[in-house]
């Protein structure tokens, strides 16, 4: 039975979403969706702050860390419909795929810090 995640196990979870807030961060220009302003500037601001907070996380974890990026990884995947760019391909993939993988780590290590079992086999 895997009661917790171990901390090693955070801290691997914490380097993929610095990975993840970079790579939404670096998207406009690799994607080049730059001119669509309200799709880069999310971009640009929520991967920054995603990986900004799991840089945060691996100096010192705090529970409060991983509910923030679970809300920016939400906010990622709605953000290109109430941000009206979801018809910008690349921009909107970007933003659901990085949000779904910040979100599910996120969720992952909150659930890790309330000690909740991950299995009851």
């Amino acid at each position: 039975m895997l009661k917790s995640l171990s901390s090693n196990s955070r801290t691997a979870l914490d380097v993929v979403n610095i990975v993840v807030g970079l790579g939404l961060f670096l998207s406009p220009w690799y994607l080049g969706y730059t001119g669509e302003s309200h799709a880069a500037w999310n971009a640009w601001i929520v991967g920054a702050v995603v990986a900004l907070i799991a840089v945060g996380a691996l100096v010192a974890f705090r529970e409060y860390e991983e509910w923030a990026n679970l809300v920016l990884g939400l906010w990622s995947i709605a953000a290109p419909w109430l941000l009206g760019f979801a018809a910008v391909t690349a921009a909107m993939s970007a933003h659901v795929i990085a949000g779904i993988v910040a979100a599910v780590v996120a969720a992952g290590n909150v659930w890790s810090a309330q000690n909740r079992p991950l299995s009851t086999a």
